[in-house]
């Protein structure tokens, strides 16, 4: 079993996740706490993630909020209802970074730019060598690739032969579940 080891300065690896379609059901601008659902699997996954030493962190376009569809309130009653459900399940995150803005506006936070894992590893203290991103979108793919960290895509609509050419490894795995055991070993 891979297990993140401290560092020479203390720190630790984490797991990436996005949020919509990894760890809650993808409504597309989810701007509704009533609509949370978090998926299958995910609960057992984040659990077993955390009892190996891995730091768990979500890092989530969130462009609804600047198209208009739902405020910064509205995110974070979403984010609230969704951590009251997996804190009913014993499990939580240690971090949550999220990009407010649209694909226009060309920030540095949003995916597949590296800002958020940036922060999170200056904030958490992270080390980034041996973590992970996991998502279901190619944006995700790209993140791991932008800050040369392993990347697993997740789910159904995922391409099933994907050439990463030189940018870097790629794995699959059908939901986080599966993604948690790769990441594991197992």
């Amino acid at each position: 079993m891979l297990k993140p080891s401290d560092g020479e300065r203390g720190m630790s690896k984490a797991v990436f996740l996005d949020r919509d379609g990894v760890i809650i059901r993808d409504t597309g601008y989810l701007g509704d706490p009533r609509g949370v659902l978090v998926l299958p699997g995910v609960p057992e996954a984040l659990t077993l993630l955390r009892a190996a030493g891995w730091k768990l962190v979500v890092v989530t376009n969130q462009s609804g909020i600047a198209r208009g569809f739902f405020s910064e309130e509205d995110h974070l009653k979403v984010r609230m209802r969704m951590e009251e459900l997996l804190a009913a399940h014993g499990v939580g995150l240690d971090g949550y970074f999220h990009c407010p803005h649209g694909p226009w506006e060309q920030c540095s936070c949003r995916k597949p730019r590296p800002g958020m894992v940036f922060r999170a590893r200056d904030e958490l203290g992270i080390q980034l060598e041996g973590s992970f991103v996991v998502g279901d979108k190619m944006s995700d793919l790209e993140l791991a690739w932008n800050v040369g960290i392993q990347g697993i895509l997740v789910g159904t609509s995922v391409p099933e032969a994907l050439d990463a050419g030189a940018r870097g490894a790629m794995m699959r795995a059908q939901d986080l579940l599966h993604a948690s055991k790769l990441i594991l070993g197992g």
